[in-house]
């Protein structure tokens, strides 16, 4: 029994340092991926707030004849797209491009505005399946082009950062954050085994015993409570990005067999897969549209069009795909109809989904929550800061736990983990408040302003960063860094001034806002406002405390010089 018992305790000590290091080297990052996570459930919401011109109702797919084809067809790859484009072409780039290979537009129930994407082919590309992309954007209500310098900063920013931290050489931050997620359901499973009383923690949190175990104990409260949301968000995102992550040799060594697969594919579903190299008109798109809602209906499945897309455009063997949005259920289902593109003949209807692959929809939408439930969206938000609470705790627990003693030994270990925490929680909260304010403050007609938002997000993180290391010096002597409350300090006035520079710059103000019912923007500002709320509080208890340890700790020295 003895050796019974000390195996069980070797295991749970191996347990207790797999998440003590684990959580403490790629925490860093699956707090980013938490919290950014969090925000992009609401990310074409933050995109309307940001971009004024855009806060009106969303829209349905519109009609192809009228808004779609003029806007297809005037669509072009940018200069930069195209010198991105011109090491990997053998001969000049033309002067126009003139063979599309596909045109598609994307919506969501979220969506005011339509975004567009148009692939070309390009003459004298090394591989010719490679093409160039178009991206635009219109008012879905009349076809009008919008300005596609202006940074999404939701959908287009925080959302990226969410699986990729926006480093996209080598695809190196998709690469951190995949190997975050599976370290982290190693932490979690730790976690549970290094707790051995894992329910009690339900009710163990206790505010009023202070210090670390206060600290301890909501770090085992927000990790027992959203403990099957952490863990299903974690395996679900390995899930979706499987392919990438565990078998990316189908697009690098196994490259030719991958188009193989893909040519095949697509002959036994009746789907062209190349150009036939003749010309072909294009047969009523809408009047498709309309045949597969019917279709739909006849399913009994809501009809709102979520994808449209034209495959091999002006080429007989074009054909048009009509995708499900699918907000009416959780899973992630497109239930695609497809036509002959010169006719309009139904070529195929993706049949039921097989057990697996439901079971494949079912999870992929559960994590992309495309659907309408507004109240499972917000408990996303919730299990999202739950997940950056439980990480941010941890981090101060460990700096709590061995500052001190650090501080006898002269080491400055604590002091280095605690600047980071502080960049990594205050800091992070302030950079995307900056990025907020700066969206406000930067000239509309500002060349590159997506630039210069996304200069001011990492700028201010930067500053965090150079704060936190330089206000950290009492760390080293066993005591708090103020840098924690200062920023806080500093998380209020951004929150605030995003709330003010949007009433000053657009005219909406909250008692509009919520006058109208434009829950969007509203929303926003008054998540804006919480944000200052809590940090104002956080900060003063901060303040409050540091009083309280200076008042104990200066009679102390008093003493000790006597």
């Amino acid at each position: 029994m003895a050796a019974q018992g000390m195996v069980t305790q070797s295991f749970r000590q191996a347990m207790a340092w797999l998440h003590t290091w684990f959580g403490l080297v790629l925490g860093f990052v699956l707090m980013a991926a938490f919290f950014f996570g969090a925000l992009s459930v609401f990310d074409r919401e933050i995109d309307r707030w940001a971009i004024p011109s855009t806060r009106f109702e969303p829209q349905p797919m519109p009609s192809y004849e009228q808004i779609l084809r003029p806007a297809f067809e005037r669509m072009q790859p940018t200069q930069q797209a195209i010198d991105a484009m011109r090491p990997r072409v053998d001969g000049p780039m033309p002067d126009h491009f003139d063979t599309v290979a596909n045109w598609s537009a994307y919506t969501t129930h979220r969506d005011p505005v339509l975004a567009l994407f148009a692939g070309f082919q390009v003459p004298g590309a090394k591989d010719p399946d490679e093409a160039i992309f178009a991206l635009g954007t219109i008012d879905p209500r009349d076809g009008t082009a919008l300005p596609d310098d202006r940074l999404k900063i939701g959908s287009g920013f925080f959302y990226p950062m969410h699986y990729s931290l926006t480093l996209d050489w080598k695809n190196l931050g998709f690469w951190i954050v995949g190997f975050s997620a599976l370290v982290m359901l190693a932490a979690l499973v730790s976690g549970v085994v290094m707790h051995r009383k894992f329910f009690r923690e339900l009710f163990t949190f206790r505010p009023g015993k202070g210090g670390l175990r206060s600290v301890l104990d909501l770090h085992n409260l927000t990790g027992v409570v959203a403990l099957p949301f952490h863990f299903f968000f974690a395996f679900t995102g390995l899930v979706i990005f499987s392919a990438t992550y565990f078998f990316p040799v189908g697009h690098t060594q196994l490259h030719d067999l991958h188009d193989l697969h893909a040519a095949t594919e697509a002959n036994e579903l009746g789907l062209p897969h190349q150009r036939a190299g003749v010309p072909a008109g294009l047969a009523n798109v809408d009047a498709m549209v309309a045949e597969a809602q019917r279709r739909w209906a006849a399913r009994d499945m809501a009809g709102d069009v979520g994808f449209l897309v034209l495959q091999h455009v002006g080429d007989a063997n074009g054909y048009v795909s009509v995708y499900r949005a699918g907000t009416d259920r959780i899973a992630l289902v497109g239930q695609g109809i497809h036509f002959k593109a010169s006719t309009g003949e139904l070529i195929r209807e993706d049949p039921v989904a097989t057990p697996v692959g439901k079971v494949a929809e079912f999870l992929t939408g559960l994590h992309l929550q495309h659907f309408r439930h507004w109240l499972l969206r917000w408990l996303y938000v919730l299990g999202g800061l739950l997940g950056a609470v439980c990480i941010a705790t941890g981090f101060v627990f460990f700096v709590e736990k061995r500052k001190r003693q650090h501080a006898k030994q002269g080491s400055q270990g604590a002091r280095i983990v605690d600047a980071l925490a502080v960049t990594m929680i205050t800091g992070m909260v302030a950079a995307t408040l900056g990025i907020l304010v700066a969206n406000r403050l930067l000239p509309d007609d500002l060349p590159a302003r997506g630039d210069w938002e996304r200069y001011a997000f990492w700028g201010t993180w930067v500053l965090a960063l150079l704060h936190a290391g330089l206000r950290s010096a009492p760390v080293a002597r066993g005591l708090a860094n103020p840098a924690w409350r200062e920023q806080c300090g500093a998380i209020v006035v951004l929150a605030i001034a995003a709330v003010a520079l949007n009433w000053i710059t657009t005219g909406d103000h909250l008692l509009r806002t919520l006058g109208t019912g434009y829950w969007p923007v509203a929303g926003l500002d008054l998540a804006l406002l919480a944000t200052a709320a809590v940090a104002g509080a956080t900060g003063l208890h901060l303040r409050r405390r540091a009083a309280a340890t200076a008042a104990v700790e200066h009679p102390r020295r008093e003493a000790a010089h006597a």
